[in-house]
C-alpha cells in the first residue's frame, strides 16, 4: 500500500517540528519520492546520522509502504 505526500510529511514534522519539508512524487505512483527537509536539528550531524532521524521519523515504513525515498538533508543557512 502506497503512502501519500501527506502522510510522509505528517510523520516527518511529527518527529521533526521545526522542519522545513517538501516532497515531490517522482513517478506519480504514490511509491518513489523525493524530500528535501531543512531543520535546525540537523546542525553539526553527519549527512548519514541527519538520515537516519527521516528514516526513524517514518516508524519502519521504509521498504514497505514506502518503497523509495531520495533525500536532502541539511541545516538552516
Amino acid at each position: 500500500m502506497a503512502m501519500s505526500v501527506g502522510e510522509i510529511e505528517g510523520l516527518i514534522r511529527s518527529a521533526l517540528p521545526d522542519a522545513e519539508v517538501t516532497i515531490e512524487d517522482l513517478a506519480g505512483d504514490g511509491d518513489h519520492y523525493a524530500a528535501s527537509i531543512v531543520s535546525e536539528r540537523f546542525r553539526g550531524l553527519s549527512r548519514v546520522r541527519q538520515h537516519q532521524l527521516v528514516y526513524a521519523a517514518l516508524q519502519g515504513r521504509m521498504g514497505g509502504e514506502l518503497h523509495a525515498l531520495a533525500l536532502q538533508t541539511s541545516a538552516p543557512d
